[in-house]
């Protein structure tokens, strides 16, 4: 079943009963949902309060909980401890990881990640093919950097030449940011999910991220985030408004192509999340990696 992300954007409490997650508005008016229809919560407002028996029930249902700052922007993830029945014996598999595996992995994310990006050129009418070098390229481990060598190209054929992307520069940044954020807590969930340890990352290594290897599996879907964000470019809608974060929190449901066959986002999450594991064990070489869907990438 697709499960369902809410973003609390107005002052409630947020309490549980019955395996049902309970928003009591501030004039005292409410309506339940059910947990176990739920994948993410992003609770927004500053004003709103959530119960510890709400997050115990939410975290116990696998369901990630997005915190917002002042500003509005997601700050914290909250996951259960817990996430899978062999959750033992696959972080032993993570901390008994290969180097060339965790190389061969890290390719893999690298090809497909540009591929993506290739292909929401073509999507766009613009030329993919300028990236066919890069993503054709990929050496173990991406040793020589054809992810970020392809990204310059990428951004500058998505959005302009005058464009430059940094989490603190000018719109769409904000908007990509915003949109990234939604995508690392689908990722961290399938990750958990999938009985992974979200700190123990691939590629990225940062002492002080918590989830590296959410940033090591969200890149090839990132292309994503970047076509729904380029299509609000266009219309001119570059504030983040209600109705701007609405629409990207949908990119959980977008489809992608796994294995020839269609999926939303967060299935295709956890197959990815999946086959790492079967990579890591020696069970398989290839990763179930996404491919946009209607590509006229060659």
């Amino acid at each position: 079943m697709l499960k369902r992300t809410i973003a609390i954007t107005s002052p409630c409490s947020l309490t549980q009963r019955n395996a049902q997650l309970i928003i009591t508005s501030s004039d005292g008016t409410s309506k339940s949902v059910p947990i176990e229809d739920l994948s993410t919560v992003i609770i927004e407002n500053q004003r709103a309060t959530i119960s510890i028996p709400a997050i115990n029930a939410l975290t116990e249902s696998n369901v990630a909980v997005i915190l917002c700052d002042n500003k509005m922007m997601p700050s914290s993830l909250i996951f259960p401890l817990e996430g899978h029945t062999l959750q033992g014996e696959r972080y032993r598999v993570q901390l008994e990881a290969s180097l060339p595996q965790k190389k061969n992995i890290w390719k893999q994310v690298i090809e497909s990640k540009i591929r993506n990006q290739a292909a929401l050129l073509n999507r766009q009418g613009k030329n993919g093919n300028l990236l066919k070098p890069y993503y054709s390229s990929v050496k173990s481990g991406d040793s020589d950097n054809r992810e970020g060598i392809a990204a310059a190209a990428y951004w500058k054929e998505l959005f302009g030449h005058e464009f430059v992307r940094t989490p603190k520069g000018e719109p769409p940044n904000n908007l990509l940011n915003y949109g990234y954020a939604i995508l690392r807590a689908a990722t961290s969930r399938a990750i958990v999910s999938a009985g992974m340890l979200p700190s123990l990352g691939i590629h990225h290594k940062n002492k002080y991220n918590p989830f590296p290897l959410a940033d090591d599996l969200m890149e090839p879907f990132r292309p994503w985030v970047d076509e729904l964000v380029f299509e609000l470019w266009n219309d001119n809608q570059m504030e983040l408004t209600v109705d701007v974060k609405q629409k990207l929190i949908q990119v959980v449901y977008e489809d992608a192509q796994v294995s020839d066959r269609r999926h939303p986002l967060s299935i295709a999450l956890s197959m990815l999340c999946t086959s790492v594991v079967q990579v890591m064990k020696g069970e398989a070489i290839d990763l179930n990696t996404p491919s946009m869907l209607k590509s006229t990438l060659k």
